[in-house]
């Protein structure tokens, strides 16, 4: 082999170790939504040694305080991973090309429509011209409203008003009668003291009804950029250990769940007890053919609807990491 063949190869090889090993050495950007009922997980996440238990040694959380923030954080490559992309969000970018694949469902649609007990208003029919609090239009609860309250009610998007914020934010318009009523998580109706509140439904209620159905839909789901499943999806298999850990942790350690919650997110301790009551209400990991299959559901309901557009790319949901994961927990010690 004449020497400056041999020398363009030994240079190649040399410039491809080098990029290797910095792929190795970047850390895995794991961003999350910490405005809205995915903080509790992030924290313990971040708390603490899931990761690590789990392989992942070098990892670095991108906080983002508005709920579809972590899909724009996917899109623009600030974060490489997140387990609490809005449905909705992810469905829309991966339709306008966004590199990304969704390989986990992670938000049950743990949503409560209330009133004040005081209210004149009955039933969800009769929210027709009224104030609802919800969070912000584009985001999953919104447009699952939105569906739910077209195909089941005949409401059309102006025959209500979308009243928007985060879950602290929505209880305290319900508590200052700024709105008729309003669509919030379990964990917050639960933490409500300063009024009484009447239940007129629940999100998985009306959406079995439009449905026909009795799987469970999702707000949430967990989505990383395409090149990191192409280049490492054994980290992204490691990611849904660490959650699944974690979630199963936080079912055993309320109490400690509570103090985490206190010292991270500055809760009063009622409020931090009660959110670790509701922990299995909050948090899934979870990508069987029947979440899949719910998914993609939501996304036709949504495009149908108008409220998204585009359409999914075939490959945008993938099993593999979730398969590997489900065969690394089961050779787990008890």
């Amino acid at each position: 082999m004449q020497p400056y063949l041999l020398a363009r190869r030994v240079l190649f090889a040399a410039v491809m170790s080098v990029l290797a090993l910095s792929a190795q050495a970047a850390p895995l950007r794991i961003g999350y939504w910490t405005s809205g009922v995915s903080l509790g997980l992030g924290a313990v996440l971040e708390t603490g040694d899931f990761l690590k238990k789990a392989g992942i040694d070098d990892a670095r959380f991108v906080h983002f305080a508005e709920v579809n923030a972590p899909a724009s954080g996917l899109a623009a490559n600030v974060i490489d991973v997140s387990f609490s992309v809005a449905g909705a969000s992810a469905f829309s970018i991966a339709a306008t090309g966004v590199p990304i694949k969704i390989f986990g469902a992670t938000a049950p649609a743990d949503v409560t429509f209330v009133t004040p007990a005081d209210s004149q208003i009955q039933s969800i029919a009769q929210l027709r011209g009224k104030k609802i609090g919800m969070s912000p239009s584009g985001s999953s609860v919104a447009l699952m409203t939105a569906a739910v309250l077209k195909a089941n009610y005949g409401f059309n998007a102006g025959d209500y008003s979308l009243v928007p914020g985060n879950e602290a934010r929505l209880a305290q318009f319900l508590v200052q009668h700024q709105v008729d009523a309003a669509a919030l998580r379990s964990v917050t109706v639960a933490q409500l003291t300063e009024v009484k509140t009447r239940r007129l439904g629940t999100l998985v209620e009306e959406w079995h009804k439009l449905t026909k159905s009795d799987a469970m839909p999702y707000l949430g789901v967990a989505a990383a950029r395409t090149e990191l499943i192409q280049r490492d999806p054994q980290s992204v298999a490691k990611l849904i250990v660490a959650i699944h850990n974690a979630i199963a942790w936080g079912n055993a350690h309320p109490d400690q769940v509570a103090a985490i919650l206190q010292k991270v997110a500055n809760l009063p301790a009622s409020d931090a007890q009660i959110y670790a009551a509701h922990w299995a209400e909050l948090n899934s990991i979870s990508f069987e053919p029947v979440d899949i299959d719910t998914l993609k559901r939501e996304q036709q309901i949504f495009a149908a609807s108008g409220s998204i557009k585009g359409t999914l790319p075939p490959d945008v949901f993938v099993t593999g990491p979730y398969e590997t994961a489900k065969k690394i927990m089961a050779g787990q010690k008890p």
